[in-house]
């Protein structure tokens, strides 16, 4: 491979890196967030169970249970996202890193007893 061309890969490749940093960061944070929700949605639908007066089950549903529901799946369509978008920018590194490694020469190692 010639020179530029594998130095514009390498190139590429760094800012491809970059960006699954940042998306590794934007996960982290989702994913705490997400940590969250899930026990602050499961600790309304558990309180909504043992409640047996309609009305405060109805102002808990609508105060915590609801909202709470629609960000905790919010944040799992969000996770689902940012994992795909983990696999495709890693394709490019792969892919990358195998074109550059296809063009280097293939050293053998001989071991003499």
């Amino acid at each position: 491979m010639e020179p530029h061309v594998k130095k514009s890969l390498e190139e590429w490749k760094e800012e491809i890196d970059v960006l699954l940093t940042e998306i590794d960061k934007e996960y982290e944070q989702v994913k705490q967030e997400l940590q969250v929700y899930s026990y602050k949605f499961s600790i309304t639908k558990q309180v909504v169970q043992s409640t047996v007066n309609e009305e405060i089950i109805r102002n808990i549903r609508a105060l915590y249970h609801q909202p709470f529901e629609q960000k905790f799946n919010q944040l799992k369509s969000e996770i689902k996202d940012l994992e795909e978008k983990k696999k495709v920018f890693q394709m490019f590194v792969d892919k990358i890193e195998k074109v550059k490694g296809n063009d280097e020469p293939q050293t053998v190692n001989v071991v003499h007893n």
